[in-house]
C-alpha cells in the first residue's frame, strides 16, 4: 500500500469508526434510559473526539510525540477557526448562557493549564492523571447541569440524537457489535494514518509536529465538521458551537491526559509548539469570549473573521516549514495591520454593545 493510499486508508477508518462508536454508544445509552440532552453532552463529545484520541496514543507509544501534540493543538484550533467560522458563515449561531459563564471559560483554562504544564518540555505522567481526573468532573458536572437545561435546549438535542429505542436484546447485541467494531476501526485507523503521516512528513522534509498540526488535525476532526455543519444546515444552533467547545474540552482534558498517563515518559512537547502553536491554541480560546458574550451569538461577519485567520495560520505554518523568503513579510503584514485592526474592531464593537445594553 502507497503512502497516500495508507493514510487515506486510516483516515477512512478513523472516521467510520468514529462514527460506528457513537451510534452504537448513543443508542445503547438511550436504551438505558439515559436523556438525548446527556447523550449529547458527553457520549457524542466523547466520540468525536475519539479519533484524536486513538491518534495520540498510537503517535505518542510509538515515540512520536510531536504528531501526537501537533494533532491535539491543531484540532483545537481547527475546531474553533474553521469549522466554527465555517458554520458561522452558513448561518448566524446562538450561543446559550453557560457557554458564555462556564464552558468557554473552562475551555481558556484547560488550554492555559496543557501550556503551563508543557513549559519544561513535557506533560508528566502525574500531569495526565489531573487532567482525566478533570474531564471526570467535568462530565459529571455537565450531566448534573442537564437537569436545569431550558425546555428549547431539550427539544434540540431531542430532534437531534432522537428518542431512546426499545431495550430488548437484539438492541443490546446490535449496538454492543457496532461498539466493537468502532472500536476496531479506530485502533487500525489510527496505526495507518500515524504511518502514513510519519512518511509523508519524511518524503516532503517537514517535522511530525507541523504533519500533525495540519493534514492529521484536520482529518480527525471530521466528526466535529460533520456534526456541526449538518447541525447548523438544520438550525440546531446550540450543538453547532457547544459539540466544538466540547470538543476543545475533551481532547485537552482527556486526549491530553490520557496520552501523557499511558505513555512510558509522558507527553513530549516540542519546543515549536511552546513557541508558537500552544500560545495560537490559548489566544483562539480567548477570542471566543467577547465575540460569544456579545448578544450571545455568532454573526457572519465573525465567522469569516475566524474562517480567515485560519486560512493565514495554516499558511504560516506552511511558509515556516517550507522555510519560505514570504515568511518575515507575511508575519510582519499580519503583526502590524491584520491583528491590530482585528482588536481594535473587536474593541468597538463590544463598547457599543455596552452602551446599547445600558440604555
Amino acid at each position: 500500500m502507497t503512502t497516500a493510499a495508507l493514510f487515506v486508508a486510516g483516515l477512512v477508518a478513523l472516521v467510520a469508526g468514529a462514527e460506528a462508536l457513537v451510534r452504537g454508544a448513543s443508542r445503547l445509552a438511550g436504551a438505558v434510559g439515559v436523556s438525548p440532552l446527556v447523550i449529547g453532552l458527553t457520549v457524542v463529545a466523547y466520540g468525536t473526539s475519539a479519533p484524536e484520541l486513538a491518534i495520540s496514543l498510537q503517535a505518542a507509544l510509538t515515540g512520536k510525540a510531536g504528531l501526537s501534540v501537533g494533532n491535539i493543538v491543531g484540532s483545537n484550533i481547527f475546531n474553533i477557526l474553521f469549522i466554527l467560522g465555517l458554520s458561522a458563515l452558513i448561518t448566524p449561531l446562538r450561543v446559550d448562557q453557560q457557554l458564555v459563564w462556564l464552558d468557554v471559560p473552562v475551555m481558556i483554562g484547560v488550554s492555559v493549564v496543557l501550556f503551563v504544564m508543557g513549559l519544561d518540555g513535557v506533560v508528566g505522567r502525574w500531569e495526565g492523571a489531573v487532567l482525566v481526573a478533570g474531564v471526570v468532573a467535568y462530565t459529571a458536572f455537565q450531566i448534573r447541569a442537564s437537569r436545569r437545561e431550558s425546555e428549547h435546549v431539550r427539544e434540540e438535542y431531542e430532534k437531534e440524537f432522537g428518542h431512546p429505542p426499545p431495550a430488548v436484546p437484539a438492541t443490546w447485541l446490535r449496538n454492543g457489535l457496532l461498539c466493537a467494531a468502532g472500536l476496531a476501526l479506530l485502533t487500525v485507523g489510527s496505526r495507518w494514518l500515524v504511518d502514513g503521516a510519519v512518511a509523508i512528513a519524511r518524503s516532503v522534509g517537514v517535522s511530525e509536529l507541523v504533519i500533525g498540526l495540519t493534514i492529521v488535525a484536520a482529518g480527525t476532526s471530521l466528526p466535529e465538521v460533520a456534526t456541526s455543519i449538518v447541525a447548523a444546515l438544520r438550525k440546531e444552533r446550540d450543538i453547532a458551537v457547544g459539540n466544538l467547545v466540547g470538543s476543545n474540552i475533551f481532547n485537552v482534558l482527556s486526549v491530553a491526559g490520557a496520552t501523557a498517563l499511558v505513555a512510558p515518559a509522558g507527553l513530549a512537547i516540542p519546543e515549536g509548539a511552546l513557541r508558537f502553536d500552544m500560545p495560537v491554541m490559548v489566544a483562539v480560546a480567548v477570542a471566543c469570549l467577547p465575540i460569544f458574550a456579545r448578544g450571545h451569538r455568532i454573526d457572519r461577519w465573525e465567522g469569516g473573521l475566524f474562517f480567515g485567520y485560519y486560512v493565514a495560520y495554516a499558511l504560516y505554518v506552511v511558509l515556516e516549514a517550507a522555510e519560505h523568503d514570504a515568511l518575515p513579510v507575511f508575519s510582519a503584514v499580519m503583526t502590524a495591520f491584520v491583528l491590530p485592526i482585528t482588536v481594535i474592531t473587536l474593541v468597538v464593537v463590544g463598547v457599543r454593545h455596552v452602551r446599547r445594553n445600558q440604555r
